[in-house]
């Protein structure tokens, strides 16, 4: 009887470890979340992801990505075709596409990198459908692109007069080949 009520014992003990440990966890969890740093991007063929990606790794930040409503296709993105919907949305600077991914809370978070391909010298308008559908008091803003060769050109700036509202930093641009140790250098300066 003493054996059945020890080996009993022990496997409460043991269960009571696994609850214990993965309340642990999940507290963890919640704590990741409450980071307050956040890195937003838009990318529509993957190289601004690539990017963000290594920015929220470095950062220990959470990642929101913008997507269109109407997803972007190969057609859609062809700057040497005049009729091509992002050429005519550069057109139109009162162009603002849907966005398809939920909305997110800025809540809590102090730092926002906001991220975007160069199309046409400038942001993406869906970028500027982003920035005018939030507010950013209080919030430094940090926005960086990704280009084989245009710069960040007025894109930040368009940006920042768009919300209206957070302390917007210069920004940088990206190439495709971008190492983890150019854009953690870039971070240890802002």
């Amino acid at each position: 009887m003493r054996r059945i009520v020890s080996t009993f014992m022990a496997v409460v003990l043991v269960c009571g470890l696994f609850v214990y440990a993965s309340h642990g966890n999940v507290g963890m969890v919640q704590a990741k979340s409450s980071k307050d740093v956040l890195v937003v991007y838009f990318s529509a063929t993957g190289t601004t992801k690539k990017v963000a990606k290594k920015i929220a790794k470095i950062e220990g930040a959470d990642i929101y990505r913008i997507k269109a409503a109407q997803k972007y296709t190969s057609d859609d993105l062809d700057w040497n075709d005049s009729p091509s919907r992002s050429t005519k949305e550069q057109n139109d600077p009162s162009a603002r596409p849907q966005i398809g991914s939920k909305s997110i809370s800025l809540d809590g978070y102090k730092k926002i990198y906001i991220g975007y391909p160069i199309w046409w010298g400038e942001e993406p308008r869906i970028l500027d459908t982003f920035v005018e559908s939030y507010n950013f008091d209080g919030k430094t803003v940090i926005p960086f692109c990704t280009s084989s060769s245009s710069g960040l050109g007025r894109s930040g700036k368009n940006l920042a007069d768009n919300a209206k509202s957070g302390n917007w930093l210069e920004g940088k641009r990206f190439g495709a080949g971008t190492s983890k140790e150019d854009v953690a250098a870039w971070i240890s300066e802002q």
